[in-house]
């Protein structure tokens, strides 16, 4: 079993920044690759960045080269760095991870994109 605990979601205005953590338990969280998905209302929810155990990352087009996604094996914790932040990045961001065939979810945080 893992835990995801995701925090630091919020309410900021069109090109400001926001990051989210997210911290896992229950696994040793340096063999874990994970990401992080959104999902908007009405709308399925979607990859946004993921980090492999080594370190590589991918992200979606509508996020490259804004958002940043790390990771620290010493906190349990990933986070995603939200940089000039635009209205329809609005939506709840997701931790996940996939170990022997089964994902794990966090609760979600809400990010609003908002003036």
């Amino acid at each position: 079993q893992v835990q995801l605990v995701e925090s630091g979601g919020g309410l900021v205005q069109p090109g400001g920044s926001l990051r989210l953590s997210c911290a896992a338990s229950g696994r040793d969280f340096s063999t874990l690759a994970m990401a992080w998905y959104r999902q908007a209302p009405g709308k399925q929810r979607d990859l946004v960045a993921r980090i492999a155990r080594g370190g590589s990352t991918n992200y979606a087009d509508s996020v490259k080269g804004r958002f940043t996604i790390s990771r620290d094996n010493a906190k349990n914790t990933v986070y995603l760095q939200m940089n000039s932040l635009k209205p329809e990045d609005t939506a709840v961001y997701y931790c996940n991870t996939n170990t022997w065939g089964t994902n794990y979810w966090g609760q979600g945080t809400q990010v609003t994109v908002s003036s």
